[in-house]
Order: structure tokens, then C-alpha cells, then sequence
């Protein structure tokens, strides 16, 4: 009769050549909490009479080895973008140039000066990496790097109105991705939120109004993942910001998306830029490092001397200031500004740029390879007119005209699940039961990949 005392136990599985080598593979630790995982489960469905037979010694190894790979494997991957969105928020927003990386790779294998002063020989500081970069690009006295946009907007509100008004139009109130509630933020800075204005219409007067009480702060939100269309009303940044100074105020703009460039040369809207706001003489400015920038997740924040020398010495700053990686990637990607190469080496960047024929070619190419084989000649493999978007909360409504490969397959959302079980998984759309690849945002070294991997999937 088979009773658990047939059950080897841990000691007798560690000292077989199979756990040897998982523990060469696994460690030791590990590989003893999966053993005793493994033989506990055993265990529990023989007591519920849900095998009657206990496994073997190899078969329970077999186990150990797929629940320690279980354990082990990474859950954070890399993927094929072939959706079309740009700037795509849950696949990681903006990928970094090979300049960024190569300078993120750099100062993380080794030390660095991250806050050491090699002319003096004596401690120095983070705050003044990417500091003199964005002074050049921008004109700003000063600036500060944190690790996102929301921290920046809570940092700033924390160092220069905790506790006092702070002015904001109720057409600005806005929520971003994850529940980000600019109000919120506010509240939990200390400041007090006075909301001037209507929903659709905020006039200069009700910001002039709102400051003859004193006031630290009137501050200014770019609307960057919604619009607001219709009967509205709303003055310009810089009659705001002269308004505010007339009452000594300074204001603050958070951007949130960050461009340093015309987007309006690539067919879509104009995005608000960071040199406009400046121009349009702001004191503190705010924005996402991520996103329409491209380089890592950061929150930038550049002003006046004055106030920026005043947000460095919050306590806060040091709960949320970047760190050696991302500061040597964002700086690698400011000087592809300050170069003027960004079209060629900021991959969302170089995105926007290509030309629709260089698109269709790409899709065209796609198309041939695919249509090769007795395999392949069941499916409808065609190149159609599509849209692509920028995505990441910046210029909703605005998309970019494109060329997708299109997939009439038995069942599209069955091909999407087969896509995204690939090595590396894809990530595609569909649109009237056919699916699309966008080559737009799908890095040329991608393409052998994702077209080994159709093929597999449109062959099974």
C-alpha cells in the first residue's frame, strides 16, 4: 500500500545529480524552497485523494525544475511595437537612442562622478548633471532632475507654497494616467488650491482677481491628454504670465510631455514647447523626461535661479532625485538636441520623421516575404492606408498617416493572443476583424524577428 512514508525526503532529493545541477542553475536556497514547495503540494493532493500514486524521484525533480523557472523568469520583457502608437505608455513610452544607452551603460558598470568634484577633490552633487545642458537649450537660469514630471509638480508646490494659495483654472483641474489628479497633488503639498474661472471659460481677469489676495503661486497645466473644444475661453500664457508678475506672483507651467520641437513639422498639431514657455517669460517649468523628449523616465524642472536654488534645498528633492543612470541618459539625449541630431538619433524622434514612402516601402517589403510559400497563400496579405498616433498623453486627437500591413486571418483577436506568446511577443492592433502592423514604430533590426515570427504563427 502507497502511503507518504514512500515520499522521498528533502535530504534524499538534495543529494541526487539532478538537484546538483539545479542548484549549480538556482542556488541552493531557492532550489530547497521549490524541493519542499513541490513535495508539500505532493503531499496535499495524495491526503485529498487527488493521486493515488506518489511520483518518482525524477518526476518530482521535474517539478522542482519547472516551478524554480517559474520563480525565476523575468516579467519584464522586451517586445515588438508594431501598434503604431508612439509613444506607447504601457510598452515603456519613449526607447532610448544608442546614445543613452551607451552613457546609461558606462556609469552603471562602474563608479562615477555622480557626487564627487574631481577639481577640488571633495564631495559635489548630483543636481548639476544635464543643469548647464538645459541652460543652453532652453535659457533657463537653472534647473533640477527628479525621477517623473509628478514628482516635479509635487516638489515644486511642496518648496514654494506650502500652505498658501496657489491660483489654477478649473479648466486645468486635470487627471492624467493612474489617477494623477493635479488637485490632489496639490493637496497633499500643503498648498491651497484657489480655482478661478469656469470649466469651458477662464478669463485674464479672474487670475487678476484671484491674486489681489497674496498668493505664492499661479499655476499653469497643459491640457496634454484631452481637448477641450466648443464654447471656451482662455487667455495666452504670456498675458498670464504678465498679469502675474504685475502683481508679483511668479507662475508655474507644467508642460507634462516636454517638446523641444515643432511638432507641427511632422503633419500633427503644434505641442506647447518648453523654449515657448520660457519666451513667454514663466519662472519654474515642468516636464517629462519620457515622453515627447525621449530620453529616460525623468521629471525635469528649470527656472529662475532663484526659485530652482530654493526646490534644491527641499527636503523632498532628496526623496525623489534621479539617479546616476537616469541623469547620464537624459543627459546623452539633451545633447542630441543641443547637436541638432535628434531626427537621427532619438528614436520617437526619427519616428515622427519618416516619410510615408519610406513607410510603404517597409510594409510592402513585409508583405512580399510573407506571401512566399504554399503555407502563406491561404491568407490575405495586403498593404492599406492607416493612422499612427503619438500616444503617451500628448497630442490627443492628433495621428500621422501611415501604411499597415494588414492580416485577414480566421480570427484576429486568436492571432493577437498567438503574437503576443511569440519570443519576442508582438504587439499589434486589429480593425474589422483583419490584423495591422504598423512598421512605424518597429525598429528596422526588429523586422527579422517579427517576420520569423508571422510566418510560425500563420504556418501552425
Amino acid at each position: 500500500m502507497t502511503t507518504l512514508r514512500n515520499l522521498p525526503s528533502v535530504e534524499q532529493m538534495l543529494q541526487t545529480e539532478a538537484a546538483a545541477y539545479l542548484i549549480a542553475r538556482f542556488g541552493r536556497p531557492l532550489t530547497l524552497d521549490s524541493i519542499r514547495f513541490v513535495l508539500d503540494d505532493i503531499r496535499t493532493r495524495f491526503q485529498s485523494k487527488l493521486i493515488t500514486d506518489l511520483p518518482r524521484t525524477e518526476s518530482i525533480l521535474a517539478q522542482t525544475e519547472s516551478q524554480l523557472t517559474a520563480w525565476t523568469k523575468p516579467t519584464l520583457l522586451p517586445i515588438i511595437n508594431a501598434s503604431g502608437v508612439i509613444l506607447h505608455t504601457n510598452l515603456g513610452r519613449a526607447p532610448l537612442s544608442d546614445g543613452a544607452i551607451r552613457a546609461m551603460d558606462i556609469v552603471s558598470r562602474g563608479y562615477s562622478t555622480l557626487e564627487f568634484d574631481l577639481e577640488s577633490g571633495k564631495r559635489g552633487s548630483r543636481l548639476i548633471h544635464a543643469e548647464s545642458l538645459l541652460q543652453k537649450l532652453t535659457g533657463a537660469e537653472a534647473a533640477v532632475i527628479v525621477n517623473n514630471n509628478a514628482s516635479a509638480v509635487l516638489l515644486i508646490l511642496s518648496a514654494l507654497a506650502n500652505r498658501k494659495r496657489v491660483i489654477i483654472s478649473r479648466s486645468q483641474l486635470v487627471e492624467i494616467g493612474g489617477g494623477f489628479r493635479v488637485p490632489d497633488v496639490m493637496k497633499q503639498s500643503g498648498a491651497k488650491l484657489v480655482e478661478v474661472g469656469a470649466t469651458n471659460k477662464v478669463r485674464l481677469s479672474d487670475y487678476q482677481s484671484a491674486a489681489e489676495e497674496p498668493t505664492a503661486l499661479i499655476m499653469h497645466v497643459h491640457r496634454s491628454n484631452f481637448k477641450l473644444v466648443g464654447f471656451t475661453e482662455e487667455p495666452e500664457l504670456k498675458d498670464i504670465v504678465e498679469a502675474a508678475h504685475t502683481a508679483g506672483v511668479p507662475v508655474v507651467d507644467d508642460l507634462g510631455s516636454g517638446a523641444l520641437y515643432d511638432t507641427a513639422k511632422y503633419g500633427i498639431a503644434h505641442e506647447p514647447t518648453v523654449q515657448e514657455s520660457m519666451q513667454a517669460g514663466v519662472d519654474v517649468v515642468c516636464f517629462s523626461g519620457d515622453k515627447l523628449l525621449g530620453g529616460p523616465q525623468a521629471g525635469i524642472i528649470i527656472g529662475k535661479a532663484e526659485l530652482i536654488a530654493k526646490i534644491k534645498k527641499h527636503p523632498l528633492a532628496r526623496a525623489v532625485r534621479a539617479d546616476k543612470a537616469c541623469l547620464a541618459g537624459l543627459s546623452a539625449t539633451l545633447l542630441h538636441y543641443l547637436k541638432d541630431e535628434a531626427e537621427r538619433e532619438v528614436p520617437i524622434v526619427k519616428m515622427m520623421s519618416l516619410t510615408l514612402k519610406q513607410v510603404k516601402g517597409r510594409a510592402e517589403a513585409w508583405a512580399a516575404e510573407l506571401g512566399q510559400g504554399p503555407a502563406l497563400s491561404k491568407v490575405e496579405v495586403t498593404v492599406v492606408e492607416g493612422e499612427s498616433t503619438v500616444g503617451g498623453g500628448s497630442l490627443p486627437g492628433e495621428s500621422m498617416p501611415t501604411f499597415l500591413l494588414s492580416l485577414q486571418v480566421k480570427s484576429a483577436e486568436k492571432f493577437l493572443r498567438a503574437l503576443r506568446k511569440n519570443n519576442p511577443p508582438i504587439i499589434a492592433r486589429t480593425e474589422n476583424d483583419k490584423v495591422l502592423l504598423d512598421p512605424r514604430t518597429v525598429f528596422p533590426e526588429q523586422e527579422g524577428a517579427l517576420l520569423v515570427g508571422l510566418k510560425n504563427i500563420l504556418k501552425s
